[in-house]
């Protein structure tokens, strides 16, 4: 399913806050990766669809240094693969004892136009990962290679991030909040929605702001509903 830039467009103006309510709107509950933050602070917003890396516990007698001259590594090809607009998730189990991966192949990430990257594991390297202009997500820095704690398995296929499910295509949006999961079928409605959700959640914070009370405001009575139709008016919006 193509991914069309209009609804990237839509979501890169929400939050992930309004994105959970109304995907729990359509029944689901665990959309948001829990125990990772961003890196770079001031890098945009994370939008685009997923290609994902699963990484399995490491033995030794498989995981050497070695092992990355193999043009075949599933890591290694997941940062030539991952399509430009991508957002690259990983699987990490949760364990950020070693490190997912490094500066060096986050920067050949962004040099190939992904739109970022998640791990619920952690990165090496991240004063430099830090100065990148693009969006990383993870649980803690750790320095020792993945070799110690990770295999890499496969790419793009169905994995867990924070326990959350992503499947290859699925639209991850992240802000300074978190990361949120979009099922691709559903992504251009869930867009459309939250943009016009987010419009009345300025509405309210306008008003209450201003000294207004919950009741009947938020959520809307009918009142509000009219109110806030004419705020839409004068705000063109």
């Amino acid at each position: 399913m193509t991914f069309a830039e209009e609804t990237r467009e839509k979501l890169k103006t929400v939050s992930t806050a309004t994105l959970t309510t109304i995907l729990l709107k359509r029944g689901l509950r665990n959309v948001f990766i829990h125990g990772i933050h961003k890196i770079n602070s001031d890098a945009p917003r994370l939008v685009g669809p997923a290609f994902t890396l699963r990484y399995i516990p490491a033995r030794e007698d498989i995981d050497h240094v070695g092992v990355f001259t193999d043009r075949t590594h599933p890591q290694r090809r997941a940062i030539e693969e991952c399509p430009p607009g991508h957002v690259l998730v990983m699987d990490s189990r949760k364990d950020s004892t070693a490190a997912s991966a490094g500066a060096i192949l986050m920067t050949r990430l962004y040099m190939r136009g992904a739109a970022g990257v998640v791990t619920d594991g952690g990165f090496r390297d991240t004063p430099d990962i830090a100065k990148l202009p693009f969006a990383a997500y993870h649980a803690a820095p750790s320095a020792p290679t993945n070799l110690i704690r990770h295999h890499a398995l496969d790419i793009n296929q169905p994995i867990g991030c924070g326990d959350v499910p992503v499947y290859p295509g699925d639209i991850i949006v992240g802000d300074d909040e978190g990361v949120v999961v979009i099922p691709a079928a559903m992504a251009k409605e869930v867009a459309d929605e939250a943009v016009e959700q987010t419009a009345f959640e300025d509405f309210v914070e306008e008003r209450v702001k201003a000294g207004r009370g919950i009741f009947g405001l938020y959520p809307p009575g009918p009142e509000a509903e009219a109110e806030f139709r004419e705020w839409r008016r004068e705000k063109g919006r």
